[in-house]
């Protein structure tokens, strides 16, 4: 099981989306999120399968990486798809938990192309 207090989690949304954030000073979510009640993150091991399931074949996001052991209360790790735990945060993000952010451009084979420096379960 996932332990919300000892995590990185990630956050994937548009380059809009996280310029409004960024002139916040905080993310409130996006729209799936605002209809949810609360927002959505992957633990590492479930971040690929997000992307291909949510955001296949869509250009101009961005993947932000979050310290899980910054947000306090408001982190709830609820069952979601198979019963996997997935991170939900209920409030807004403060962007000073985000550890760091990158582009998640899409490749000649119109897949995401992760940053190398993660090491993510292939899936």
């Amino acid at each position: 099981m996932n332990d919300p207090y000892n995590a990185l989690i990630y956050k994937v949304c548009s380059i809009a989306e996280w310029k409004a954030a960024r002139a916040d000073c905080e993310f409130k979510g996006s729209a799936v999120d605002l209809a949810d009640g609360f927002i959505h993150f992957s633990a590492p091991h479930q971040l690929r399968e997000t992307v291909s399931r949510h955001f296949a074949g869509i250009s101009g996001l961005v993947l932000v990486e979050i310290n899980g052991t910054s947000l306090g209360e408001g982190l709830k790790w609820e069952a979601s798809r198979g019963g996997d735990l997935f991170p939900h945060l209920y409030g807004p993000l403060p962007l000073e938990a985000v550890t760091r952010e990158w582009a998640l451009p899409l490749g000649l084979n119109g897949q995401h192309q992760f940053p190398v420096e993660l090491e993510l379960k292939r899936g």
